[in-house]
């Protein structure tokens, strides 16, 4: 488990191309885990896109009253053209804490959620498969969100850390890394 300070977070959207510091003063953590990986271990191949492909199952806890929504993005920081975008998923319900295994890659999900475009180009989950060499980290983030958010399917990780700017009550992060096997 992690629990991720805000001011750290804040200072990766800005290093990270996000735009100007956003988060509020209020910004709560939040823990996201999975049962498939523990902080700071090894993916498991099933979750990448040299095995099945499949988003893995993720927990969180800890959002804080007023939650109107969820989102998650999912980027490899380590990739040779610069940071990777795995995964854009948003309007997640607010009462949601956990994501099975195996979202369907689709653009609206049953739950109302949306997903946006991955940098292969896709709609969904897209999994590590970085090229030969060093183990990448893989950095999956969720945001509580005080309002649902007005964006189409297919919206970009640059789309979505746009409209949250000044809606995120909390946010949380869990690092998994992935070596090409």
């Amino acid at each position: 488990m992690v629990l991720f300070a805000a001011a750290g977070f804040a200072g990766w959207l800005v290093a990270g191309g996000g735009g100007p510091a956003w988060a509020k003063e209020t910004t709560m953590s939040m823990t996201l885990t999975s049962p498939a990986f523990a902080e700071g271990q090894a993916i498991p191949k099933k979750y990448s896109g040299q095995g099945e492909n499949i988003s893995p199952p993720l927990n969180w806890s800890g959002a804080p009253a007023g939650v109107k929504s969820f989102a998650l993005i999912v980027e490899d920081p380590d990739a040779p053209m610069g940071t990777f975008t795995h995964w854009v998923i948003f309007n997640l319900p607010p009462d949601t804490t956990v994501l099975q295994a195996n979202v369907p890659t689709s653009e609206t999900l049953a739950d109302g959620a949306r997903q946006g475009e991955n940098d292969f180009g896709r709609t969904g989950y897209g999994g590590p498969m970085p090229p030969g060499g060093n183990p990448h980290r893989y950095y999956f983030k969720i945001f509580a969100l005080d309002t649902l958010l007005d964006l189409e399917p297919g919206a970009s990780e640059k789309q979505l850390l746009k409209a949250v700017r000044e809606h995120v009550l909390a946010e949380g992060q869990l690092m998994g890394t992935y070596q090409r096997q």
